[in-house]
């Protein structure tokens, strides 16, 4: 479907080498390639709907030194959603408080209610949009009902409730990025790594080097700060498990046949 990319560190590292190997894997992952560095709260997000490997402006920038203390990637198969850059992640969008958040996500949305909704307000057609407008529609509703700024903890509850009431049924591998921390969820085996270093954490769908890659918590949400983590979610055990039949029905509800 897509591969994620991501690091949290606790000083700026030099992602070149990560970077280029992870974006390699897009003759695979053809629709889209995007990359967000984070300094602070603040995010420059770079993306194209092109093969990654085919893109100049990428092929540039892999050729500038690129250091970030914390870095969102993503390479794109499309499932929901044609080849255009409003389908292409991360996606970015902003609380009423002012926090930026940014959000990309390998898997498929099969059933949800709750991010119907979304589909007449957003800017592209993917399910992944849809995930990041409830985030930020659920953080909006909990700051104006306590009457002020969420703290990391009451943040960190929202998503937690959010990966649960989703997980069920659809493939739900996230990294998100809130300014403070990185929220990281997988509940399909083998399809999310990690790698600890001295200067953080790097998570990957598939390993980038040989050595030192473990899987990442699975089927819990976990948030990392500073190249640590720092929250854990609830346990809830439920693990997306490809089923064939349904992915066939939704390529061909989307390619109207």
């Amino acid at each position: 479907m897509c591969e994620l990319f991501g690091f949290n560190g606790n000083k700026k590292r030099q992602l070149n080498t990560e970077l280029k190997e992870f974006y390699s894997h897009a003759w695979e992952h053809p629709n889209g390639w995007g990359l967000a560095l984070f300094d602070g709260s603040n995010a420059e997000i770079f993306k194209e709907s092109v093969n990654a490997l085919k893109s100049n402006y990428l092929h540039q920038k892999l050729s500038e030194t690129i250091c970030a203390r914390n870095a969102i990637a993503h390479i794109r198969l499309a499932t929901i959603g044609n080849e255009e850059f409003h389908n292409s992640h991360p996606f970015a969008g902003t609380d009423i408080s002012g926090r930026k958040w940014t959000l990309a996500h390998n898997g498929t949305i099969f059933e949800s209610n709750v991010l119907n909704p979304y589909v007449h307000i957003q800017k592209g057609s993917t399910d992944s949009e849809r995930i990041l407008l409830h985030i930020i529609n659920r953080i909006n509703y909990d700051t104006e009902r306590f009457g002020h700024t969420l703290n990391a903890e009451e943040r960190f509850r929202i998503i937690d409730h959010i990966v649960i009431e989703n997980s069920p049924k659809n493939k739900l591998n996230l990294l998100i990025y809130d300014g403070e921390l990185m929220y990281v969820h997988c509940n399909c085996r083998y399809s999310l790594y990690m790698k600890n270093s001295d200067d953080g954490i790097i998570f990957s769908t598939k390993p980038l080097s040989p050595q030192g890659w473990t899987a990442a918590p699975f089927t819990r949400l976990s948030a990392f700060c500073d190249g640590k983590e720092v929250m854990s979610g609830t346990l809830h055990g439920i693990e997306y498990i490809p089923d064939q039949e349904s992915i066939k029905a939704l390529f061909l509800a989307y390619s109207g046949l």
